[in-house]
This record gives C-alpha cells, structure tokens and sequence, in this order.
C-alpha cells in the first residue's frame, strides 16, 4: 500500500519503518527542514534498539522517503497517518492544534479517496474534530479511523512487528477493511484486529495506560509502607505477581513512572473526566503519588545524612526514564537533579545514552552545575553517595569493590531495586532501596 506519515518522531519513525519494512511504500513528512535532511541522509534522530537496521534497508530499497512537502505525500498515498505531538497544557488538556492544522492542510489538498488514521494518543473525540475539520474544506470522499500505538520505548520494533492486539476505530467498512489488509502480515500467529467505533478506540489507549500507571503506582504505595512495618516489596511482588488475575507485569517499585505516554496520558483522562462533570478520584492520586515518589530517594538521602546534604558530591546513574531509549520526558532524573541542585548538592551524573537530551530538558542554568562523564565508574570518583534512576543493563552487574576504592563510603540510594539485599550485604556496601530493608546502615 501506499502510506503517508505525517511527522517524524518517535511514533511517526518507528511506524513509518516498520510498514515500509513489511513492503508498503512509505513518505514520512515533516516541517522540521533539517530534521528531513538528516533522515534523507540516514541519520536517525532518536536511539530505539533495532530501528537502524530497519530503517537502513527500507531506505537502501526505497521503500521509505522522507519530505517537508505535505502535498506530495497526500497525493501519493492511499493512508495518511498523523503521527503528531499532543502536548499536555497546565491542566493536562491534550493540545490538538498540530492534529487540526494538519487536518486543514488535508482539506486543502486532497483530489480523490484517502483514510486519515489519528495514530497520535488524542482524546475522546478527536477523530470527529478532525472529520469536521476536513469536510469543512472539501467534498472529496475520505476516512477518519483512530488507530492508536502501543509502542513502548525500547522495544517499540517488537511492539509494532507483533502486536499483542492492534486497535482500529471506524464507522467505516471500507476504512475497516484497508486497515485489516494493512495489518494483517503483523498478526500472523493469531493476535487480534479489534474493529470498534472512533470513541471507544479513542478511550482504549488512555485507559490502558492509566491503568498501568495505576498499577504501578499502587505497587510503590506498597513499597512505601513496606519501608514502615518491615516487610521486603519483592517477595509481596512475588506474592501477587502469580495470581492471573494480576499478572507479573508493573509491579516493581521504584522512584514513579515517566516517559512521553503514562504521565500526559493520566493527565489528559482526568481532564477528560473533568470536563465532563466526573471527578475521577483514583487518578487524581496517581499522579499525587507519582509527583512525591520521583523525588523519595533524595528524602532518604536527607535523612541518611542528618539534614546535611549541601556541599555533598553525588553520583548519579541513569538519565532516561527508562533503559534501552534516550527519552528524558518527565524522567525522575529531572526531578532528583532540581532537589539536590535545591540543596546545594555537586552532581556527577552518567547515562549510555539520554545525556545530551538530558541537559536540553534540564535546561543551561541548570547543568552547567552538573558533571557529566562518559563512564559509570568515573562518576563514583571521591562521590559521598550514588543515587540509581534508571534500570540500565550495564548498572545490573557492577564491580562491588570499585564501590569501596573510588567513593568516600561505599553507599547506594537505589531507585530501582538493582541488586539482591543479600549481595549487597556480603559486599559491606550500606545500600537503601524502595520497600525493602536497608542494609548496612
């Protein structure tokens, strides 16, 4: 088939690729006129494991272009997905101008039959919005389907590859049925296509990702009270984790949920809620929950330390929301950083790969105050404390002994519940994790 994707971000790249890789005849388009000439150079401009090699060949066999011009998409393409920024205002409001103004473009352009799939997270109603926005415009006959992504940064190629399910919200047969066709060679082995209407797909996505930072919400407001009767999270992980009816998946504690999708997502279907005269009040405590846990490891410390903390020097690891991607979008990283700079705290901090994106978010003032370093180990260097905020693989297996040798005292904050209580001990390192006993201390 013959697609177009309207903006190259995570999303639009990533399935602008991955349907180019199945054989279909891709142009992704962007505003961004450097951004276009880069991936029309092969430089890719977000790190997804996997995405290269994809993208390489789609490219190398011209079955993926890229272009600023909007019309030249329309007019080759049979689907045009809008794969579109939806930023949360300060009332966690989805911001749709993006969505509409390229709505309007379409309007303008289009000659014959096409299928305008919102593949952006919007909210319930978007697809009827964009619908009106285009037949205000034109008689021309087209679609409007909502087909929403459940890509997770890090492993999004196998996400989209082989869906669990793929979502698709028409009142359209015709629309159904291209959209059937064109995900059919990633549902081979049997996973469904689920055909529903525009609001309920649109729904769908916000409630699976709220309920998932629910669920592991829930599971550090447990670890939080672990930390107070003396019970160890892991083994009530363990607990509930083998019961189907609750599954292995999000429950491990740790220091809040961050990223592009769970923290505007929560944000959007409360606002949502709101807006339609119901207070949904077990939202309303996620993200109260969420905002204080991102920044429990730096209470901790204070405590550790007698109040004592400013003039300390600080070793952080992981940047990123999440291992395996560079994305810092509401990291607790963000967080930690502002508390400790607060306290007058000398920050020596590493991450593989999210550090330039990091210092962007952070912002100049900011980490100018902070040393970035391009080693883990050079960060312990002479470092009162080291603080881990992201679950990165290289983190997992550390050298016990250069805890000992390069720190003043071999001591860990640990946001994310690296290492087993029992290593630690035999390693006379004093560590602290969420919902389990300390060590050492």
């Amino acid at each position: 088939m013959k697609i177009a994707v309207v903006g190259t971000g995570y999303v639009g790249l990533v399935t602008g690729t991955c349907f180019a890789d199945s054989g279909n005849q891709v142009i992704c388009v962007d505003n961004n006129l450097e951004k276009v000439k880069k991936l029309q150079n092969s430089e890719i401009p977000i790190y997804e494991p996997g995405l290269e090699t994809l993208f390489e060949r789609s490219v190398r066999e011209k079955r993926l272009t890229f272009t600023s011009d909007l019309k030249h998409a329309v007019d080759n393409s049979e689907i045009i997905f809008l794969c579109l920024p939806t930023p949360p205002g300060a009332d966690g409001q989805a911001d749709l101008q993006f969505v509409l103004q390229v709505s309007n473009d379409i309007g303008h352009i289009i000659k014959d039959y096409k299928i305008v799939v919102n593949k952006s997270t919007v909210p319930v109603g978007t697809a009827e919005l964009v619908r009106n926005t285009i037949a205000a415009i034109t008689d021309v006959p087209f679609d409007v389907v909502s087909n929403p992504e459940f890509l997770r940064e890090g492993v999004a190629l196998d996400d989209f590859l082989k869906p669990e399910r793929v979502v698709i919200g028409t009142s359209s047969e015709k629309a159904a049925k291209k959209m059937q066709m064109l995900y059919e060679p990633f549902v081979r082995s049997g996973n469904p296509i689920i055909i529903v209407d525009e609001k309920s797909s649109e729904m769908t996505k916000y409630a699976a990702n709220s309920f998932l930072a629910t669920k592991i919400t829930f599971m550090n407001e447990i670890a939080n009270l672990c930390e107070i009767v003396g019970a160890n999270v892991d083994n009530i992980r363990r607990g509930i984790g083998t019961d189907s009816r609750i599954g292995k998946r999000f429950l491990f504690a740790g220091i809040g949920y961050g990223g592009s999708c769970f923290p505007k997502d929560v944000q959007a279907l409360h606002y949502t809620a709101g807006q339609n005269g119901y207070n949904f009040k077990i939202l309303e405590s996620v993200m109260a929950v969420n905002n204080a846990q991102k920044v429990t490891i730096v209470n901790k410390m204070d405590k550790y330390f007698d109040g004592k903390l400013e003039g300390k020097k600080v070793a952080l690891w992981g940047l990123a929301f999440k291992p395996e991607t560079d994305d810092v979008r509401e990291a607790p990283a963000l967080y930690i950083c502002d508390e400790l700079l607060n306290r007058n705290v000398q920050i020596v901090a590493y991450d593989p790969e999210a550090t330039e994106n990091f210092k962007l978010a952070l912002g100049e003032a900011k980490s100018s105050r902070i040393e970035f370093v391009s080693e883990a180990t050079d960060a312990l260097d002479d470092a009162d404390a080291l603080i881990i905020s992201t679950e990165w693989n290289e983190f997992r297996r550390p050298d016990f002994d250069q805890f000992h040798t390069k720190m003043k005292k071999p001591i860990i904050f640990d946001g994310r519940n690296l290492y087993d209580l029992e290593r630690a001990e035999e390693a006379n390192v004093t560590y602290i994790s969420v919902g389990r006993p300390s060590v050492n201390v």
